[in-house]
């Protein structure tokens, strides 16, 4: 069973940077396309960044410049650090596969990202 925790969200104010992590057991993340995604309040989960089985990475347009995504396959990791945070950038942030016809794992409890003005 796939277990995804996702981590490192808080409070800062504009302009601030934050590293979210994700932590996967049942899974090899490496072996799959993997994203970053948000949840504001009243809104769609969205995808922020995406990251493929190499290197290759794509951005929402509202984050690019700004956010990287990354991974650690050795940790079995992935991260998105978060520069230049904007007060629409609060959400709840996941961790899930991406690309992936059979859809998404079951998701996890998020992580709480709170960008104050």
């Amino acid at each position: 069973q796939v277990q995804l925790v996702e981590s490192g969200g808080d409070l800062v104010q504009a302009g601030g940077s934050l590293k979210l992590s994700c932590a996967a057991s049942g899974v090899r993340l490496s072996s799959y396309f993997m994203g970053w995604y948000r949840q504001a309040p009243g809104k769609q989960r969205e995808l922020v960044a995406r990251i493929g089985t190499g290197t290759s990475t794509e951005y929402a347009d509202s984050v690019k410049g700004r956010f990287a995504i990354s991974r650690d396959n050795a940790k079995n990791m992935m991260y998105l650090q978060m520069h230049s945070l904007k007060p629409e950038n609060t959400a709840v942030y996941y961790c899930n596969r991406a690309n992936d016809a059979r859809g998404y794992w079951s998701w996890g409890q998020g992580t709480q990202v709170t960008v104050s003005s």
